[in-house]
């Protein structure tokens, strides 16, 4: 037969060592004692999850919130990483930016992404203006894996070019110097009048 949830939680209470009562039965060294379990129960899963990867503050909240553990110890527990350095959202940053570029994505993209998981926009700027990265360069090798080494040769060509390295995260400036074009003038190679067919990544 199955148990209900009420017999789970007062079998978990006795486990350790708590009456099965609500709060205000409890004394204030119980309450402080099931703080103090809850706070170790939550440092112990936070440091398994970091020991397989970096996580941000906010990443590393949410998986613990989705397991069901307290708010208040999981901002203790957070709070006491921090201050240890277990958790860092600058080196966070710096590893996912890292990573990231080594896969062929741009700023843009990755930008988003560190947003997405609570990063600061002052680290992100920080991380991606202030690191090692040469986006023009790496644009340019991206779009180098993709369709070999000679640039397109017409519009069309370069648009569908143009839309990949968009899609890649890469801002206009870098897809042009990838490209080695500029759209607002859009002229064939070995030709002196323009096409009219160029196109603006900026507007696509």
């Amino acid at each position: 037969m199955r148990r209900s949830k009420t017999s789970r939680t007062r079998e978990l209470f006795e486990a350790a060592g708590f009456p099965a009562a609500d709060d205000e039965a409890l004394t204030p060294e119980q309450l402080a004692e099931r703080a103090k379990k809850q706070d170790k129960e939550v440092e112990v899963a936070a440091v398994r999850l970091l020991s397989r990867r970096e996580h941000s503050t906010e990443e590393l909240k949410r998986k613990l919130a989705a397991k069901g553990h307290p708010e208040a110890s999981i901002a203790t527990v957070l709070d006491k990483l921090g201050k240890k350095k277990l958790v860092s959202d600058e080196r966070f940053a710096a590893n996912y930016v890292h990573h990231h570029a080594r896969r062929g994505q741009g700023p843009v993209r990755i930008r988003a992404q560190l947003r997405q998981q609570g990063v600061t926009d002052s680290q992100i700027q920080q991380e991606i203006a202030g690191g090692e990265q040469d986006w023009n360069g790496l644009a340019a090798e991206t779009r180098r894996r993709k369709f070999g080494v000679e640039l397109p040769k017409t519009a069309a060509e370069r648009a569908k070019q143009a839309r990949f390295l968009q899609y890649r995260g890469f801002n206009s400036d870098q897809i042009r110097a990838a490209l080695k074009f500029d759209p607002d003038m859009d002229i064939e190679p070995d030709r002196e009048t323009t096409s009219g067919e160029g196109f603006d990544p900026d507007h696509s």
